[in-house]
């Protein structure tokens, strides 16, 4: 029996958290326990009588059509079957689909689809986009197909025998920071509101949604350790905040910190009662657990990151286009922030860090990624290393 701050029954599965938010708590019928926050009682109690009715009265299965078109298979498969991944990765399926293969495939029946349609869809974005927006629409189509296969709707996967065979982007069109730029960067940086942000990727290798998403309970001040374990973004076509998982299960772990990261991290800490705050951190966020299946829960309040002028985390886009205008006062070479990420990889393997041990901090599944995509071997590295390699001979 949950109890208000004044210490007032408020009924079973339902209680008061110390910041004065109200959680009401459910099982579903496959055990799982659901949960939410509210800022007033009575709607912590409509949503659990609403979720208890459900158990009861559940929602009918939408039914799959015997003869589908691709275009109504794409929209069940992906509001039925697309779960665990991240937000990116689906909106990146729906965009694939809609631009590109949409216009070839969408009318087919299932049944009618071969190899020369997803093959035409390949043809057609040849000279027009990159390497890896391709293979985006690749993994999509082959994902979508063998869905449709698994689920006794055609009988062979219309992509067998369709090769992928354009490259993704080249290692050296992948930007990272030199030495120097790095040092004029975080020099110019050093009075923006997002410099903590910059320079803890620099320290750590988070990736953007990882550091939005980023709360005080993943921080072990006694271990000195940052635990990677959700993402956060804003959808600018919803208008909405979304919480989701790390990208995959490999990017799922635990950080051991540089004294520069853990103080960044603690002054913050120290300051986290002074700062501005907007409605926005009222409010609280579920998705799923990608290793439990299992709904979770972030608290926007609980934010390390916060927007000192208006209160709220900073988007996804602001960071690149104030980086943008960083970049012209430093007067190097515009970047992303995705760059930091490679620079953090690429001063790792420049120290003498170990290619296994810098794809577990990164959250790579496969050491080839870690390799091939985020270490950059510099003109300094190359010298640095001949003349090792000659003083070792005549040691």
């Amino acid at each position: 029996m949950g109890k208000s701050l004044k210490g007032k029954e408020l009924g079973k599965g339902i209680g008061q958290r110390k910041d004065g938010l109200y959680y009401a708590r459910c099982t579903d019928k496959a055990g799982q326990r659901l949960e939410r926050c509210f800022q007033s009682l009575k709607e912590a109690k409509n949503w659990q009588k609403e979720q208890q009715y459900h158990q009861v009265h559940p929602e009918p299965k939408t039914p799959v059509p015997v003869q589908m078109t691709v275009n109504e298979w794409f929209d069940f498969w992906q509001a039925n079957l697309l779960t665990g991944l991240a937000p990116n990765t689906v909106r990146n399926y729906r965009e694939r689909y809609e631009r590109n293969a949409k216009v070839i495939l969408g009318k087919l029946l299932l049944t009618e689809v071969k190899p020369m349609h997803c093959k035409a869809v390949f043809n057609g974005m040849t000279g027009t986009y990159a390497g890896s927006t391709i293979r985006q629409a690749y993994i999509a189509l082959g994902a979508m197909f063998k869905a449709a296969k698994e689920n006794g709707l055609i009988e062979k996967h219309p992509m067998d025998g369709v090769r992928f065979d354009s490259p993704v982007k080249a290692v050296d069109e992948i930007h990272f920071l030199t030495v120097s730029e790095q040092k004029a960067f975080l020099e110019t940086a050093k009075h923006s509101h997002n410099y903590n942000q910059y320079a803890l990727i620099l320290e750590t290798g988070l990736r953007t949604g990882e550091v939005i998403g980023l709360t005080w309970d993943a921080i072990d001040w006694d271990k000195h350790t940052l635990t990677v374990n959700k993402t956060m973004e804003f959808r600018h076509k919803q208008h909405e905040w979304r919480a989701g998982p790390p990208k995959t299960k490999t990017s799922y772990r635990t950080i051991p910190l540089t004294d520069t990261a853990y103080q960044i991290l603690w002054n913050l800490y120290l300051g986290r009662e002074y700062r501005k705050e907007s409605p926005e951190l009222d409010k609280v966020l579920t998705y799923i657990d990608r290793r439990t299946a299992k709904q979770a829960t972030l608290y926007m309040r609980d934010l390390v990151f916060i927007n000192y002028r208006t209160g709220m985390p900073a988007k996804n886009s602001s960071y690149d286009t104030h980086l943008y205008k960083l970049c012209d006062k430093a007067g190097i070479e515009h970047f992303c922030m995705h760059a930091l990420r490679h620079t953090y990889a690429t001063r790792a393997i420049e120290s003498g860090m170990q290619p296994k041990v810098l794809q577990k901090l990164l959250g790579h599944a496969s050491i080839k990624t870690t390799m091939d995509r985020y270490v950059h071997v510099t003109d300094d590295t190359l010298f640095q290393a001949v003349h090792q390699f000659q003083n070792a001979r005549t040691a």
